[in-house]
C-alpha cells in the first residue's frame, strides 16, 4: 500500500496521527467517578483533514475491560493562523462542531454548535484540552449537560502505538 503524504495544511497538528491507547478517569455530579480504557486513531487520506475515532470501555479496579463506555467519530480540520474545527458524531444522538486554536503541541477546543435527537440526553457545551507531553497524549473533557454547568467530565493519558494509520474516507 502507497502510504499518501500528510497535506500541508495538517502540520500544526502532524503530531496527532498514530493509533493511541491508555486509560483515564471520569466522574460527573450525576454519576458515581469511573475508570476507562481508550483507543483513540487519527488517520488521513492525503487530503487537508484527519479522521478521528474514539472507543472507551469500563475498567474494573484491576484495570480489566468490564464493558463497552463511549464512542465518537469524526473529522479535525486545519484552517489558517493555526485555527481548528472539528466535527464529532456519537451513536447517543449528538453531533458536535468544535471550533479551537493549535499552539505548538496544545489543542483548545470549545463547542460552537451542539445538536440532539429527541431521544438524546441533555447536553449542551463542552471544552476539550489536548496536549502532547513528553511523547504522551493528554487531554481533558468538561461538558455541560443534564442541568449542570460547564466543569470536569473526563481525562486521560494515551500512549502512541502506532504510527500512520491509512483512511480510505
Amino acid at each position: 500500500m502507497d502510504v499518501p503524504e500528510l497535506h500541508p495544511d495538517l502540520e500544526p497538528i502532524a503530531f496527532l496521527v498514530g493509533r493511541w491507547e491508555g486509560a483515564g478517569v471520569g466522574g460527573y455530579p450525576t454519576i458515581e467517578s469511573f475508570n476507562f480504557g481508550q483507543e483513540v486513531v487519527f488517520g488521513h487520506n492525503g487530503k487537508p483533514f484527519l479522521s478521528y475515532t474514539s472507543r472507551t470501555w469500563l475498567l474494573d479496579e484491576a484495570g480489566d475491560k468490564v464493558r463497552p463506555l463511549g464512542t465518537e467519530t469524526g473529522f479535525w480540520r486545519q484552517l489558517p493562523n493555526r485555527r481548528l474545527e472539528v466535527c464529532l458524531a456519537h451513536p447517543t444522538g449528538i453531533v458536535e462542531i468544535y471550533l479551537g486554536e493549535v499552539v505548538f503541541n496544545k489543542i483548545e477546543l470549545h463547542t460552537d454548535v451542539v445538536a440532539r435527537t429527541s431521544t438524546a440526553k441533555e447536553y449542551t457545551a463542552a471544552h476539550r484540552l489536548y496536549g502532547l507531553v513528553n511523547g504522551n497524549l493528554m487531554w481533558a473533557y468538561d461538558m455541560a449537560a443534564m442541568g449542570q454547568s460547564l466543569q470536569s467530565h473526563l481525562s486521560a493519558e494515551l500512549k502512541k502505538v502506532g504510527d500512520f494509520v491509512p483512511d480510505t474516507v
